[in-house]
């Protein structure tokens, strides 16, 4: 689970400024579901044994964790896009003066 997080967190912070936020919300769910099936292969869990071990009382789901490690949600990262700078991005050709040869 470690691992996992570790990978989901560099992904999550390499592409955090691109549009991804769609992109992380499958990854998520991607990853959620494929700890999940492992599990239940594992365990030999039905749908219900399942369910059992990921909601609380009141019936809400718990996220998945392992040893205390808890399964790092990506759709959490916040995206941020760069700030457009239009015309004040400074360009060389501009005042430039031609050299004499």
């Amino acid at each position: 689970m470690i691992r996992i997080n570790q990978i989901q967190r560099g992904w999550a912070n390499y592409f955090r400024h691109a549009v991804a936020k769609r992109s992380f919300h499958n990854i998520g769910h991607f990853v959620w579901w494929r700890l999940v099936r492992w599990q239940m292969k594992r365990h030999r869990w039905s749908r219900k044994q399942l369910r059992r071990w990921l909601t609380t009382p009141n019936g809400y789901w718990k996220p998945i964790n392992a040893d205390g490690t808890e399964l790092f949600n990506i759709a959490a990262v916040t995206v941020t896009r760069y700030r457009y700078r239009g015309a004040k991005i400074p360009n060389c050709w501009i005042g430039a003066e031609p050299q004499a040869t």
